[in-house]
């Protein structure tokens, strides 16, 4: 599908969108001449950017105050560093995409690539995935909902994970011990040591605000991570370091 046409179509529905306050899938698909399927893939593209909100049979515009929290999903820090993750990415590739606000960034920037296959452990992820137009291969891990961390966990994610090879895992954290590696409020690291282990590259998204947080949970030591995405912000001390462990260091610019 053309990317150009695609970008003109989107932005001709947010146009009629602004003029009429309301739209209708029936309606859009007769004026864009393209099928029902592709223009719910475009509102629902619209509504996860903030831009509009889905009601059934089509979409209505979005007021203020909620456009506001649509913008604030993602803080823009976080995106800066998928987008720079992300850019790792090449066509056919197998990819595992850990749950997470900043892993979710990602998602957005793999339209352009063709032929992924791509494992998550996300509800949230999965949907995302499946709305692309560029329609990459979707596994899930299944196992056992974990509402803490809002994701699958367990031996049978750990099982169905062991039934296949990766090119690249990209997984967040919630603190960096300059030390031993990742760490986590979360208990369950053992999915997260599966997805490594089974993951040709591994690459860890992470706010430089992070850096040096010693929380109680090693999630991924030094060995296992071989590149690290994170903003400018960094100081020079923590990403010497970091890259005397033998990491690749990749920095997004800071947003505030």
């Amino acid at each position: 599908m053309n990317k150009r046409n695609t970008q003109q179509r989107r932005h001709s529905i947010i146009n009629l969108l602004n003029q009429q306050g309301e739209v209708s899938v029936e309606e859009l698909s007769l004026r864009f001449e393209t099928s029902e399927v592709t223009i719910r893939k475009d509102l629902a593209t619209l509504e996860k950017t903030g831009l509009l909100l889905r009601r059934y049979g089509g979409a209505i515009a979005v007021p203020d105050e909620v456009s506001q929290q649509f913008s604030a999903k993602i803080a823009p820090n976080k995106l800066a560093i998928a987008k720079t993750a992300a850019a790792l990415i090449k066509d056919h590739n197998r990819i595992i995409i850990d749950s997470g606000s900043t892993t979710c960034g990602i998602v957005q920037q793999l339209n352009e690539l063709r032929g992924l296959v791509v494992m998550t452990n996300s509800l949230q992820l999965a949907n995302a995935i499946q709305e692309l137009e560029n329609e990459p291969t979707l596994l899930m891990t299944g196992g056992t909902w974990d509402p803490h961390s809002e994701s699958f966990q367990g031996q049978v994610a750990e099982l169905v994970l062991r039934s296949y090879n990766f090119d690249q895992l990209f997984i967040g954290a919630d603190g960096l011990d300059l030390e031993r590696g990742t760490t986590t409020f979360n208990e369950l690291t053992g999915l997260s040591k599966v997805m490594a282990e089974m993951s040709r590259e591994v690459v860890v998204l992470l706010e430089s605000s992070k850096i040096g947080r010693r929380i109680p949970n090693l999630e991924l030591p030094w060995c296992e991570i071989n590149v690290l995405v994170t903003d400018d912000h960094i100081s020079a001390e923590a990403l010497q370091i970091i890259t005397d462990q033998g990491v690749k260091v990749l920095l997004a610019p800071y947003v505030a």
